[in-house]
């Protein structure tokens, strides 16, 4: 293994084994060990959609799809591009279900580690650090397709069994990379959402006492309840602990924006925007912990206009992270053209052989991230309309009416048919062929976004 510095907490900063500051700059790997809807173009979650891929496509054409998705998704090349930026951490995002099968729990397996293991070392090799982000846990510890919940409920906080397996996994990883100094450190839980709030302290006050009992050394970096957004149950930071936020600006989300200008009836600007980051890691700063942005990034729609604007919010970011000392992760590094540094372009056999399940995905906005209900509009109001006037009180958690409808409507309800829809693109295909579209996910057959890598250039090498 290439050998890095370590890195650890040191009065209220990151630092190297030599006492240099470390800022960790750089970005996440969405949709490789954990996919994700709009990332690689399927609906709904990840299990209904390899569950709809393997029916269509049977065993062995399964197998070699993802075999060879999991080898050209990020490799040397990848690790290069990173690295010519300027950028020196990637946040790699897994599921759960690489390392544990729910029939059998407790019992893990190799493939998961070894995924890891190759892309730490490929990192490495290029000065690259890596943290490793559990996305995906067993019961969902949160409502969305990112936790791979089929529902809206994340019973990982209602079942002790779901807790219990995620301390052994991490106790697992904290065994394989406690002498990898390569790995930056831990971001045990993305985005966690625990509705009563009693239930997360307790749990990270366990989690810590274990991963510290394998490994002393290594960088905890945990995310705040409510998609990591709110710190308020939190009290005395754990010794070498980072605290994370993510910090989604609603003008690089919203599907119509502008920057700076109104969003959704709101003024942004940049000192709006530097508000908002100063609210969201108000508990960093208050306990002299070093701030690290986890996630962060617009979304790009094909609006030249609109996509300027995002540029411009972007860099406003990384000028405010900059002014604040704070590290961050720009989400996501590779997907089909939504957000990523680098994209699979439309004219691809992939985009080609999945077209009919994409435009079906438009058309019923199953996406929760970057979608749109425009088209279906019709069917959404009226429910809207039912809820407000038979329950205008009922706010629930985490974003109230706005968000649950159409959770339940287009993210559920119309999404896992759609996955289902998704799969039958890959109908009888030969396996042969199969692994001929994961291969358009390399590097060499992608896209580079040129004006956000000129952007993060500019930024980085700038000071």
């Amino acid at each position: 293994m290439t050998s890095l510095p370590w890195i650890h907490v040191e009065e209220g900063r990151l630092a190297d084994d030599a006492g240099r500051t470390v800022v960790l700059r750089g970005v996440g790997l969405g949709g490789w060990m954990n996919m994700e809807n709009f990332i690689t173009g399927y609906p709904g979650t990840e299990s209904q959609a390899r569950a709809s891929m393997r029916a269509n496509l049977g065993a062995e054409g399964y197998e070699r799809f993802f075999a060879r998705f999991m080898r050209d998704f990020f490799n040397d090349d990848d690790a290069q591009l990173v690295a010519s930026l300027g950028m020196n951490c990637v946040r790699v995002p897994f599921n759960y279900r690489h390392f544990e099968d729910d029939d059998q729990p407790f019992v893990l397996k190799d493939d998961g580690f070894g995924l890891l293991d190759r892309i730490i070392e490929i990192c490495a090799r290029h000065g690259i650090y890596t943290i490793l982000d559990l996305h995906a846990a067993p019961g969902c510890q949160n409502h969305h397709w990112h936790s791979d919940n089929p529902t809206h409920v994340p019973l990982f906080w209602q079942h002790r069994h779901f807790q219990d397996r995620v301390v052994h996994l991490w106790e697992a990883l904290a065994e394989r990379y406690r002498d990898t100094p390569a790995v930056a450190g831990y971001n045990p839980l993305n985005e966690p959402a625990d509705e009563s709030g009693s239930v997360i302290g307790p749990f990270y006050e366990r989690l810590e006492k274990a991963i510290r009992a394998v490994d002393p050394n290594h960088v905890l970096f945990l995310d705040g309840n409510r998609y990591s957004s709110d710190f308020s149950t939190f009290e005395e930071p754990f010794d070498n602990t980072v605290y994370t936020a993510h910090d989604y600006a609603l003008p690089g989300i919203a599907r119509v924006s502008e920057y700076p200008g109104i969003t959704r009836g709101e003024y942004f600007d940049r000192h709006v925007v530097e508000q908002t980051f100063l609210r969201r890691t108000e508990f960093m700063r208050r306990t002299g912990t070093p701030i690290w942005i986890g996630e962060f990034g617009p979304i790009y729609t094909g609006d030249p206009v609109r996509d300027q604007a995002c540029y411009e919010l972007l860099r406003d970011q990384l000028d405010i992270y900059r002014a604040h000392d704070a590290s961050w992760s720009l989400w996501t590094y590779k997907d089909i053209g939504r957000q990523g540094l680098a994209h699979v372009p439309e004219d691809s056999p992939y985009i080609r052989q999945i077209a009919p399940s994409l435009e079906q995905k438009t058309r019923l906005g199953t996406d929760s991230w970057g979608g749109s209900d425009a088209n279906i509009r019709h069917v959404m109001e009226p429910i809207e309309k039912l809820i407000a006037d038979e329950f205008p009180d009922f706010h629930p958690y985490p974003w109230g009416q706005r968000q649950w409808i159409p959770l339940l409507i287009r993210n559920i309800m119309l999404a896992e048919p759609a996955a289902e829809y998704f799969g039958r693109c890959f109908q009888g295909l030969s396996p042969e062929r199969a692994e001929e579209l994961a291969s358009c996910f390399a590097l060499s057959s992608c896209h580079v976004r040129t004006e956000l890598a000129a952007v993060l250039r500019d930024h980085l090498m700038s000071g």
